[in-house]
């Protein structure tokens, strides 16, 4: 019965964290257009933050509470799952367009903060307050990037209705509590669930953790497949990596240091390979195959047979 009470808890965390991820992307997008910002940067930064907003809550919210294993395996998880599972999944219902700037920098660009996250962590066993400087660093000269790209590219404004200000600012504050209170509710369920059945933290933050603050992701990329706009699932992905680590990780070492298990250094690695395969399958065609996501679900599949085995 305990552990049919905590089962219900995590899947309601999950939901508080998703609804509350689509409110505030609603609201704060909305905010963002009245004062007219361009809808590049909207998507960019605002819908990839906002799909990174479970990550962020869930581990800050873990730090706080001495869990910091779900900390890192959150974050690591989810980028492993974005690309692996996300990607391969929206891949198999239809190729994925991918522009040429997302080839040449903003992929790269991940390989880069994972391989310093790798790094980090590898060399003292944490990431600590100056490893958080250094990722807010990066984190702003992407952010730089981002609104340098948004002048070269003028993007048509898409006729969308109204809202009133005071509507939007509430879809944000709601949004932003659904958000801090699901990760609270999920934090405590996931820790509890993996105490009694004797899973480590490790394996649940990796994957029962990582795959519900996914969620949003999941449901950006496939609705945005099947609308046939598949282009913005890999500007979605790639964007929310880039935000779990140098904004997710950078921010929760800046308040706590983040212990960085000698066991992460493995899927830490796995994540650079992820997005390295992902790199690879993309450089020629501009597309991501229906091929290449069939070999991305068999790497997870993989992987997780291996957390398994652990």
């Amino acid at each position: 019965m305990h552990m049919l009470i905590e089962l219900v808890l995590l899947v309601l965390g999950f939901v508080m964290l998703i609804k509350g991820a689509d409110i505030f992307v609603e609201g704060a997008a909305g905010i963002a257009t009245k004062f007219g910002i361009p809808q590049l940067v909207i998507g960019l930064t605002i819908v990839a933050m906002g799909t990174s907003a479970p990550e962020a809550a869930v581990s800050i919210t873990a730090a706080f509470k001495g869990n910091a294993d779900i900390t890192i395996g959150n974050v690591v998880g989810s980028n492993i799952l974005n690309i692996l599972v996300i990607l391969g999944i929206t891949a198999v219902i239809v190729a994925v367009a991918v522009q040429q700037s997302t080839i040449r920098y903003e992929i790269p660009f991940v390989i880069l903060v994972t391989v310093v996250l790798l790094v980090m962590g590898a060399m003292d066993g944490s990431v600590g307050r100056l490893d958080g400087v250094v990722l807010w660093v990066l984190f702003l000269i992407y952010l730089g990037y981002l609104f340098m790209m948004a002048k070269k590219n003028k993007e048509e404004e898409e006729t969308q209705k109204q809202e009133p200000v005071w509507k939007l600012l509430l879809f944000v504050v709601v949004g932003i509590a659904l958000i801090i209170i699901g990760a609270d509710v999920s934090v405590d369920a996931a820790s509890e669930i993996a105490r009694v059945i004797g899973l480590s933290e490790r394996f649940i933050g990796l994957t029962i953790v990582a795959l519900g603050t996914s969620l949003p992701e999941l449901c950006t990329s496939v609705v945005a497949a099947k609308k046939g706009k598949a282009d913005l699932a890999i500007g979605n992905i790639v964007g929310s990596n880039i935000f779990n680590i140098l904004f997710v990780v950078g921010t929760t070492a800046l308040i706590v240091p983040v212990p960085f298990n000698p066991e992460f250094i493995v899927d830490t690695a796995v994540a650079v390979i992820a997005t390295v395969l992902l790199w690879a399958c993309v450089v020629r065609q501009k597309k991501l195959t229906r091929p290449a996501g069939v070999i991305m679900l068999v790497g997870y599949v993989a992987y997780f047979a291996y957390l398994m085995m652990k």
